[in-house]
């Protein structure tokens, strides 16, 4: 069964590289009545959206419905939308970020869950275990980030934008972002160290 998890990460720059419409005039072909322009404007824009959902909070379950109400919100605001104000893009990842963030907040700590099982069954556990703990490591990492920067660090490095397109999701300047982005890889590059230490004491 496809999901948003099987899709490719399209987020930088996908859309100008597809053939035909824009994602804005999709927008208004769908405001025009055009399911067949939202179909196409939710495989375009919906791994985005599910994409840095994922990093924000960790969570599958919780990322698909970021990912659903982001989709309905622009679904909603279509009629309204004013070519040339804003890239489309743009306004959908500042909403998902803020979805992200409302819902991180509210969110309490939580057992493993929504771990895939292992595909390669002729890895060993040993290498199954340190994967899985490096990705957990990394999310908790993440986690343990101020909302900006873990927004910043999550918009550069895991969906690859550029800083000025980061200032326009932000809303902030470039140096800000650049700020932002330096500041959150030392925090995570120091708790990652702290964390392969503390691995390291407790099997020594």
């Amino acid at each position: 069964m496809e999901d948003l998890t099987s899709y490719p990460n399209t987020a930088h720059g996908s859309s100008s590289a597809v053939p035909g419409p824009s994602d804005e005039e999709l927008l208004g072909q769908f405001a025009d009545g055009d399911t067949a322009a939202a179909r196409l404007l939710t495989e375009r824009l919906g791994p985005r959206c599910y994409s840095v959902a994922l990093r924000m909070l960790g969570n599958r379950a919780e990322a698909e419905d970021v990912t659903q109400e982001a989709m309905m919100r622009l679904w909603k605001m279509s009629p309204d939308w004013v070519p040339g104000q804003a890239q489309l893009s743009t306004w959908l990842y500042r909403v998902t970020l803020n979805l992200c963030v409302d819902l991180h907040r509210k969110k309490r700590p939580d057992a493993l869950e929504n771990v895939a099982e292992p595909e390669d069954q002729a890895a060993s556990v040993v290498d199954q275990i340190q994967e899985s703990a490096r990705k957990d490591a990394l999310q908790a990492a993440l986690d343990q980030l101020p909302d900006r920067q873990r927004q910043a660090v999550i918009l550069r490095h895991i969906e690859e934008l550029s800083n000025p397109e980061i200032a326009g999701i932000m809303d902030i300047s470039v140096e800000a972002v650049e700020s932002l982005i330096a500041r959150g890889k030392r925090s995570l590059t120091a708790m990652l160290a702290a964390r392969r230490e503390e691995l390291g004491y407790e099997h020594g």
